[in-house]
């Protein structure tokens, strides 16, 4: 297991529910990493999704992936495991095609202190922004998104109190 992943881990053990306090992805438990992992490397067995196909940059899937984090709509967030230049970045894992690191991070710890940073300083965070929803919850959208559903939308607080 990466080393920012396991200490972010210990912090905070993922969460239970889908939640907006990252833009894009909702942090797994220890417990939805290895059953993510695990169905993950089933599906590609069975269907050859651990091969790089001939239109595509990267497989399916592989085994030194390490399924960090779920969009709302289940698409896994990767952290790449593999030897070399690129170990530790960021990708998405979807449900059809290869696996995607254009515009990646090059680490978690990287996408975690800008995301502190936009909540601390102000800023976004791969063009997605901070708000607060009508119910105290996080929200990230582009700049001057001011409704969520036709709740009204504010700029979360910037710095510490």
């Amino acid at each position: 297991m990466p080393d920012d992943l396991a200490e972010s881990l210990q912090c905070h053990n993922g969460v239970s529910a889908w939640t907006t306090i990252l833009p894009e992805q909702s942090p797994l438990p220890v417990s939805g990493v290895v059953d993510h992992w695990q169905t993950c490397m089933g599906v590609a067995a069975e269907n050859e999704g651990l091969s790089v196909r001939p239109w595509e940059e990267e497989p399916w899937w592989h085994r030194l992936w390490v399924p960090w984090a779920e969009s709302a709509d289940g698409v896994a967030q990767v952290i790449d495991q593999r030897p070399g230049p690129d170990t530790g970045r960021l990708g998405w894992a979807g449900h059809s095609g290869g696996g995607d690191f254009t515009e990646s991070w090059p680490d978690l710890a990287s996408l975690l202190h800008a995301v502190a940073q936009a909540l601390h300083e102000g800023g976004d965070v791969h063009g997605l922004r901070p708000y607060l929803t009508a119910q105290g919850g996080m929200w990230w959208d582009e700049e001057g998104c001011n409704e969520l559903n036709g709740y009204p939308l504010r700029p979360a607080p910037i710095g510490l109190p």
